[in-house]
């Protein structure tokens, strides 16, 4: 597919192609279909040009799929797309489930560093010089992966003696170790029709039961851990570098003979201790509370999940029959959400009146304190100006975290109707009562966000004024209102009217123009028509640069927003669901990272980036967005247990990896958060591991020659800087490829 073709039906501004509209009026006209299937999430039938809501002869999707009987199974995490196939394509949603899930677990050297950590730990206490020993063994091998770049910075220490003191860095290595290995990743891809088996269904089940869930239920963990070692220990709110005090009851101690040093130690020993009763249920009389886990776990949890593969085909079938599919809430089922279990449903989302949730609004005040603390520690400071991604579909999985953790930010508190939990009005926190200056927060809302949740936008940009409006809080206090007052003086200096100059001043939501969508990187990526990370700046900033809010829809605002950009402490996008990562989607570093290049493009200097980490709806965590970056290709990305569940779909399981490449790649364009040993571990993995590669080859060579490729262009374009001998040997293999191309033609 050329870039040109690829333009032609995924670029909002155009119209459909003279190929794409015969190919559907055949279908309808000619063959006569009775009804259609669309598979696979995210098509570009529900994106083409048109109206968002109440589509008309004239819209794109309702002219092309007329009256036609539509289709669509849809993975049951993704209730934002959904529902835009729903609304501007008529379709009836047939949910599936979401891959299966599993530990990442450590792998290649990084196995062997956690068992040389475990031998130091023990031989500090009966043998230091063998202690010494394993302590520059440890030291040589980060040095040699590179980890040293990649460990998550203790930023209370940072420039510190005691950061670079080796005794510190053994305890930031054991947590990272033990981090890593609790990382939940995806064991191949979900087959529709097809229920987990075997330990796939084990390991599935254990992340279904983690969390709390039915509102108070306590999850799988949490009961074993009330159980065993009493209520004061919550294994969802750990640090697991913590040095472990507690109990060792027998139960615990006899599901591993490693180690028991920390708080991850213990979590880790009640995660295999869950896993062992989900296969072998025979937990004792004394554990009330596991007992009561187990048996919701068995009787619903387990059912549910194996009713899913029969219930999509069932569904599926229903509905070509003619026949009713039923509803059912959408959501990520491993955050605490198993109520969306069976799938094969037709899948509703929320009440878009009830954002933020009040579960939503707990989170996102902690995620806003964690963003604050971080930044504060990093910089001595509290941050003025913070730029804020907001996407649809996580807003309906989490209830508004996001905007939660926006309204916490600018020092504001949403106000819930009795009973019906919606959202019917706001009030500003006093200074007193916030007790730290207010952050002024930009949003750049995705067009889905910006379609379903116009209240959410009008609410918000209210509350932006109210606190704009505030009296006796000076500039230090409220930055909102400094930096308003300042631009509206300067734009009625140039000679823009009073009332223009203080609406654009206030404007602090954006995103893409009335009736279009996505950040304005992906033609640009895919066609390759860039020179420099200015020029992904600019497609940024002139696709985004529509404000939003009670007095504008759409309207265009460059000037606004290059100000607002131009002047950024923090650029900032939170994950709220441990079903994916930053490196599975390209709307990540669209979205994050255009924002990043934008603010560097505008201000000569890079903002903080920070990724927030919400998988947990128990504790949000913050990391860098280089620590992120770094954490995926080492749990998941490189990881032979994910290749090796990619490997077992051929074609499609390595697209999937393809597109990783595709991801990191962007990511590195963007913000230069990726690192030059990332890219090696990746060819390692991906191109030169012998099986690997000889899969690629027979399952998916277009996927090995883009990759190839990929990797070759971070080189010409100076991203990856010292790649060393690996450009020989990538330029090897395209000839390689393109010599047996040409065999087979």
């Amino acid at each position: 597919m050329g870039a040109q073709d690829y333009a032609s039906y995924h670029d909002a501004e155009l119209v459909p192609p003279h190929g794409y509209l015969a190919f559907y009026f055949w279908l309808r006209d000619v063959w006569h279909a009775d009804a259609m299937v669309h598979v696979g999430k995210h098509g570009n039938l529900e994106w083409l040009p048109g109206k968002s809501l109440a589509l008309s002869a004239q819209c794109w999707p309702d002219a092309i799929l007329g009256p036609l009987p539509h289709l669509y199974p849809f993975i049951v995490n993704d209730p934002g797309e959904g529902a835009q196939a729903k609304r501007r394509s008529q379709a009836v949603i047939i949910d599936h489930l979401m891959p299966p899930l599993t530990r990442a677990e450590n792998h290649g050297p990084l196995q062997d560093l956690e068992r040389l950590v475990d031998e130091f730990y023990d031989a500090l206490l009966v043998d230091q010089r063998r202690a010494e020993w394993l302590r520059r063994q440890i030291l040589a091998i980060v040095r040699e992966q590179h980890l040293l770049q990649d460990l998550p910075r203790d930023p209370a220490r940072a420039g510190s003696d005691e950061e670079d003191d080796d005794d510190a860095l053994l305890a930031r290595i054991d947590a990272y170790l033990c981090e890593l290995k609790e990382t939940q990743i995806r064991d191949g891809l979900h087959v529709f029709g097809q229920s987990p088996q075997g330990t796939q269904r084990r390991d599935t089940l254990l992340a279904l039961a983690r969390f709390p869930s039915d509102g108070d239920r306590p999850g799988m963990l949490q009961a074993l851990a009330d159980d065993l070692l009493g209520a004061d220990f919550d294994p969802l709110r750990i640090e697991p570098a913590r040095a472990w005090a507690g109990a060792r009851p027998l139960a615990l101690q006899e599901v591993s003979d490693e180690p028991w040093r920390h708080e991850g130690d213990t979590r880790e020993r009640i995660e295999l201790l869950a896993a062992r009763l989900i296969d072998k249920p025979e937990p004792a009389a004394e554990w009330p509370q596991t007992r009561a886990a187990l048996a919701h776990l068995h009787d619903t949890l387990a059912p549910a999940l194996d009713a899913c593969g029969e219930q999509e085909i069932t569904q599926l079938l229903r509905g070509l029959n003619g026949r009713f599919v039923p509803a059912g809430p959408s959501g990520s089922p491993s955050r605490g959400r198993p109520d969306v279990l069976p799938t094969g449903r037709n899948f509703y989302t929320l009440d878009s009146r009830a954002i933020p949730t009040p579960s939503a609004w707990e989170l996102g005040q902690q995620a806003a304190a964690k963003v604050l603390e971080r930044y504060l520690q990093e910089h001595g400071e509290y941050p003025r100006t913070l730029g804020l991604s907001v996407w649809g579909t996580a807003t309906m999985r989490t209830g508004g975290d996001d905007i939660a953790q926006a309204f916490a930010l600018i020092g504001v508190r949403p106000k819930w109707a009795a009973g019906s939990h919606r959202v019917v009005d706001f009030e500003v926190v006093p200074r007193v009562g916030l007790g730290r200056p207010r952050v002024d927060v930009t949003l750049r809302i995705s067009g889905f966000f910006r379609d379903a949740f116009p209240n959410v936008v009008q609410m918000f940009d209210a509350a932006v004024q109210a606190v704009a409006a505030l009296d006796g809080e000076d500039a230090e206090e409220n930055p909102i209102r400094a930096r308003i007052d300042e631009e509206r003086a300067a734009l009625q200096a140039d000679g823009m009217a009073e009332e223009a100059a203080r609406r654009q001043a206030g404007w602090r939501v954006f995103g893409a123009p009335a009736g279009h969508y996505g950040s304005g990187l992906q033609g640009i990526f895919q066609t390759g028509a860039w020179q420099s990370e200015d020029d992904l700046a600019r497609a940024y900033l002139q696709w985004s640069a529509f404000a939003y809010g009670q007095d504008a829809d759409g309207v265009p605002a460059l000037g606004a927003l290059t100000r607002r950009l131009g002047q950024l402490d923090v650029a900032l996008q939170n994950r709220d669901s441990g079903e994916h990562d930053v490196l599975d989607s390209g709307d990540y570093f669209q979205f994050h990272g255009g924002m990043a290049a934008a603010a560097t493009h505008l201000s000569g200097r890079q903002p903080a980036l920070y990724h927030g980490d919400h998988a947990n709806p128990q504790q949000a965590r913050v990391r860098s967005l280089g620590e992120e970056i770094a954490r995926v290709v080492r749990a998941r990305v490189t990881n032979p247990k994910w290749i090796a569940g990619a490997m077992r779909h051929g074609y499609k399981g390595a697209f999937e990896m393809a597109a990783t490449v595709d991801y990191l790649f962007g990511f590195d364009a963007t913000t230069h958060q990726v690192a030059d040993h990332h890219y090696a571990m990746v060819t390692d993995a991906y191109l030169l591991d012998e099986r690997v590669h000889d899969f690629l080859v027979r399952h998916n060579p277009d996927a090995l020659r883009d990759m190839t490729n990929r990797l070759l262009e971070a080189m010409q374009r100076g991203l990856w800087e010292e790649p060393s001998d690996y450009r020989e040997k990538l330029e090897d293999l395209l000839l390689d490829h393109e010599q047996r191309m040409e065999g087979r033609g």
